[in-house]
Protein backbone atom coordinates (compact mmCIF):
# COMPACT_ATOMS: atom_id res chain seq x y z
CA UNK A 1 0.00 0.00 0.00
CA UNK A 2 1.27 3.41 -1.30
CA UNK A 3 1.73 6.39 1.95
CA UNK A 4 -1.13 8.31 0.50
CA UNK A 5 -3.38 5.55 1.54
CA UNK A 6 -2.47 4.64 4.54
CA UNK A 7 -2.50 8.26 5.20
CA UNK A 8 -6.21 8.33 4.07
CA UNK A 9 -6.22 5.03 5.58
CA UNK A 10 -5.08 6.49 8.89
CA UNK A 11 -7.90 8.70 8.79
CA UNK A 12 -10.46 6.53 8.81
CA UNK A 13 -9.23 4.27 11.42
CA UNK A 14 -8.58 7.42 13.77
CA UNK A 15 -12.08 8.16 13.58
CA UNK A 16 -11.46 11.51 11.22
CA UNK A 17 -13.98 9.88 8.73
CA UNK A 18 -16.77 7.89 10.24
CA UNK A 19 -18.62 4.74 9.07
CA UNK A 20 -21.09 6.09 6.03
CA UNK A 21 -19.21 8.97 5.06
CA UNK A 22 -18.37 9.53 1.77
CA UNK A 23 -14.87 10.49 0.82
CA UNK A 24 -14.24 13.25 -0.53
CA UNK A 25 -11.77 13.24 -3.44
CA UNK A 26 -11.34 16.92 -4.27
CA UNK A 27 -10.95 17.46 -0.42
CA UNK A 28 -8.24 14.86 0.38
CA UNK A 29 -6.35 16.04 -2.94
CA UNK A 30 -6.16 19.54 -1.44
CA UNK A 31 -5.23 17.59 2.00
CA UNK A 32 -2.70 15.90 0.64
CA UNK A 33 -1.10 18.74 -1.91
CA UNK A 34 -1.57 15.71 -4.61
CA UNK A 35 -3.59 15.67 -7.78
CA UNK A 36 -6.93 13.37 -7.95
CA UNK A 37 -5.84 11.12 -10.12
CA UNK A 38 -2.99 9.57 -7.06
CA UNK A 39 -6.10 10.03 -4.54
CA UNK A 40 -8.08 7.61 -6.90
CA UNK A 41 -5.87 5.38 -6.97
CA UNK A 42 -4.89 5.37 -3.18
CA UNK A 43 -9.00 4.89 -2.75
CA UNK A 44 -8.28 1.74 -4.99
CA UNK A 45 -6.17 0.32 -2.78
CA UNK A 46 -8.11 0.58 0.56
CA UNK A 47 -10.87 -0.79 -1.23
CA UNK A 48 -8.97 -3.75 -1.41
CA UNK A 49 -8.91 -4.09 2.25
CA UNK A 50 -12.91 -3.78 2.57
CA UNK A 51 -12.60 -0.47 4.43
CA UNK A 52 -13.80 1.39 2.06
CA UNK A 53 -16.83 0.69 -0.68
CA UNK A 54 -16.38 1.73 -4.23
CA UNK A 55 -19.78 2.53 -5.17
CA UNK A 56 -20.18 3.17 -9.58
CA UNK A 57 -20.67 6.37 -10.14
CA UNK A 58 -21.52 7.50 -6.79
CA UNK A 59 -17.59 7.30 -4.92
CA UNK A 60 -15.61 5.84 -2.21
CA UNK A 61 -17.80 5.53 1.01
CA UNK A 62 -15.95 4.11 4.60
CA UNK A 63 -17.60 0.74 5.03
CA UNK A 64 -20.45 0.09 7.71
CA UNK A 65 -20.39 -3.22 9.02
CA UNK A 66 -24.13 -4.87 10.22
CA UNK A 67 -24.48 -6.35 13.70
CA UNK A 68 -24.04 -9.62 12.48
CA UNK A 69 -21.52 -8.90 10.29
CA UNK A 70 -19.13 -7.09 13.18
CA UNK A 71 -19.77 -10.33 14.88
CA UNK A 72 -18.42 -12.52 11.83
CA UNK A 73 -15.73 -10.50 11.91
CA UNK A 74 -14.70 -10.88 15.43
CA UNK A 75 -14.61 -14.87 15.71
CA UNK A 76 -12.61 -14.32 12.89
CA UNK A 77 -10.31 -12.24 14.47
CA UNK A 78 -9.92 -14.28 17.70
CA UNK A 79 -9.00 -17.44 15.52
CA UNK A 80 -6.35 -15.25 13.56
CA UNK A 81 -5.16 -14.08 16.99
CA UNK A 82 -4.96 -17.04 18.92
CA UNK A 83 -2.82 -18.79 15.98
CA UNK A 84 -0.75 -15.78 15.94
CA UNK A 85 -0.05 -15.83 20.00
CA UNK A 86 0.92 -19.97 18.83
CA UNK A 87 3.30 -19.37 16.51
CA UNK A 88 4.77 -16.51 18.68
CA UNK A 89 5.49 -18.88 21.29
CA UNK A 90 7.36 -21.36 18.52
CA UNK A 91 9.06 -18.36 16.85
CA UNK A 92 10.01 -15.78 18.58
CA UNK A 93 13.86 -14.93 19.63
CA UNK A 94 14.98 -14.32 22.97
CA UNK A 95 15.39 -10.65 22.19
CA UNK A 96 11.69 -10.31 20.97
CA UNK A 97 10.68 -12.40 24.23
CA UNK A 98 12.22 -9.95 26.44
CA UNK A 99 11.21 -7.20 24.49
CA UNK A 100 6.97 -8.23 24.60
CA UNK A 101 7.39 -8.98 28.38
CA UNK A 102 8.94 -5.66 28.81
CA UNK A 103 6.15 -4.04 27.23
CA UNK A 104 3.49 -5.58 28.94
CA UNK A 105 5.13 -4.85 31.90
CA UNK A 106 5.06 -1.67 31.40
CA UNK A 107 1.16 -1.91 30.52
CA UNK A 108 0.69 -3.14 34.30
CA UNK A 109 2.07 0.18 35.33
CA UNK A 110 -0.08 2.03 32.90
CA UNK A 111 -3.22 0.02 34.13
CA UNK A 112 -2.39 0.69 37.72
CA UNK A 113 -2.76 4.63 37.13
CA UNK A 114 -5.32 4.28 34.78
CA UNK A 115 -4.22 5.50 32.14
CA UNK A 116 -6.54 4.48 29.15
CA UNK A 117 -5.41 5.95 26.06
CA UNK A 118 -1.72 5.56 26.69
CA UNK A 119 -2.72 1.26 27.83
CA UNK A 120 -4.94 1.55 24.44
CA UNK A 121 -1.73 2.46 22.07
CA UNK A 122 0.13 -0.07 23.97
CA UNK A 123 -2.05 -2.72 23.66
CA UNK A 124 -1.90 -1.75 19.96
CA UNK A 125 1.90 -2.41 19.95
CA UNK A 126 1.60 -5.40 22.01
CA UNK A 127 -1.15 -7.33 19.70
CA UNK A 128 1.44 -6.18 16.80
CA UNK A 129 4.43 -7.51 18.08
CA UNK A 130 3.02 -10.50 18.62
CA UNK A 131 1.88 -10.54 14.59
CA UNK A 132 5.28 -10.12 14.20
CA UNK A 133 6.86 -12.89 16.29
CA UNK A 134 4.24 -15.15 14.66
CA UNK A 135 6.95 -15.14 11.50
CA UNK A 136 3.95 -15.58 8.82
CA UNK A 137 3.62 -12.51 7.06
CA UNK A 138 0.48 -13.34 5.30
CA UNK A 139 -1.36 -14.26 8.49
CA UNK A 140 -0.29 -11.31 10.08
CA UNK A 141 -1.51 -9.02 7.12
CA UNK A 142 -5.31 -10.78 7.17
CA UNK A 143 -5.22 -10.20 10.96
CA UNK A 144 -4.71 -6.61 10.71
CA UNK A 145 -7.29 -6.05 8.25
CA UNK A 146 -9.89 -7.55 10.00
CA UNK A 147 -8.65 -5.70 13.29
CA UNK A 148 -9.11 -2.56 11.14
CA UNK A 149 -12.17 -3.56 10.17
CA UNK A 150 -13.37 -3.65 14.46
CA UNK A 151 -11.23 -0.74 15.20
CA UNK A 152 -14.08 1.58 16.65
CA UNK A 153 -15.53 -1.66 18.40
CA UNK A 154 -12.12 -2.43 19.97
CA UNK A 155 -11.43 0.82 21.19
CA UNK A 156 -14.52 1.68 22.72
CA UNK A 157 -13.74 -1.77 25.19
CA UNK A 158 -11.25 0.87 26.84
CA UNK A 159 -13.61 3.04 28.10
CA UNK A 160 -14.01 1.35 30.90
CA UNK A 161 -11.26 1.68 33.58
CA UNK A 162 -12.23 -1.61 34.78
CA UNK A 163 -11.29 -3.51 31.49
CA UNK A 164 -7.64 -2.37 31.57
CA UNK A 165 -7.24 -3.87 34.59
CA UNK A 166 -8.81 -7.36 33.30
CA UNK A 167 -6.90 -6.99 29.91
CA UNK A 168 -3.88 -6.62 31.67
CA UNK A 169 -4.30 -9.75 34.03
CA UNK A 170 -5.40 -11.68 30.26
CA UNK A 171 -2.17 -10.89 28.88
CA UNK A 172 -0.22 -12.04 31.83
CA UNK A 173 -1.32 -15.68 30.87
CA UNK A 174 -0.39 -14.95 26.92
CA UNK A 175 2.33 -13.25 27.51
CA UNK A 176 3.89 -16.06 30.03
CA UNK A 177 3.11 -18.77 27.72
CA UNK A 178 4.80 -16.93 24.38
CA UNK A 179 8.09 -16.28 26.53
CA UNK A 180 8.52 -19.72 28.33
CA UNK A 181 7.79 -21.24 24.45
CA UNK A 182 4.01 -22.73 25.26
CA UNK A 183 1.93 -22.62 22.32
CA UNK A 184 -0.70 -24.35 23.58
CA UNK A 185 -1.27 -22.16 26.48
CA UNK A 186 -0.51 -19.29 24.36
CA UNK A 187 -3.25 -20.16 22.03
CA UNK A 188 -5.26 -21.11 24.80
CA UNK A 189 -4.91 -17.88 26.51
CA UNK A 190 -5.26 -15.86 23.39
CA UNK A 191 -8.60 -17.23 23.48
CA UNK A 192 -9.94 -16.68 26.87
CA UNK A 193 -8.41 -13.04 26.48
CA UNK A 194 -10.04 -12.25 23.03
CA UNK A 195 -13.31 -13.96 24.27
CA UNK A 196 -13.57 -11.60 27.36
CA UNK A 197 -12.77 -8.31 25.35
CA UNK A 198 -15.66 -9.36 23.45
CA UNK A 199 -18.06 -10.09 26.23
CA UNK A 200 -16.92 -6.43 27.63
CA UNK A 201 -17.72 -4.74 24.61
CA UNK A 202 -21.38 -6.15 24.44
CA UNK A 203 -21.81 -5.37 28.07
CA UNK A 204 -20.76 -1.80 27.64
CA UNK A 205 -23.23 -1.57 24.47
CA UNK A 206 -25.73 -2.83 26.73
CA UNK A 207 -25.22 -0.27 29.33
CA UNK A 208 -24.83 2.42 27.14
CA UNK A 209 -28.22 1.40 25.80
CA UNK A 210 -30.18 1.48 29.04
CA UNK A 211 -28.70 5.04 30.02
CA UNK A 212 -29.95 6.24 26.95
CA UNK A 213 -33.43 4.98 27.44
CA UNK A 214 -33.35 6.51 30.97
CA UNK A 215 -32.06 9.63 29.70
CA UNK A 216 -35.02 9.61 27.29
CA UNK A 217 -37.54 9.10 30.07
CA UNK A 218 -36.13 11.54 31.95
Amino acid sequence: MSVLAEQIQDLILDGVITPGEKLDEHALAKRFDVSRTPIREALHQIASTGLIELKPNRGAYVTSLSGSEKKDFFIAMTELESTCARLAAMSMTPGERSDLLRLHETMGQLAARKLIDEFELANEELHNMILEGARNQPLADMTRTVRNRLRDRREKQFKSIDRIAHSHAEHELVVRAIVTGDPAAAHGSMLHHMDRSGASYREMIRAMAKQKVSETAD
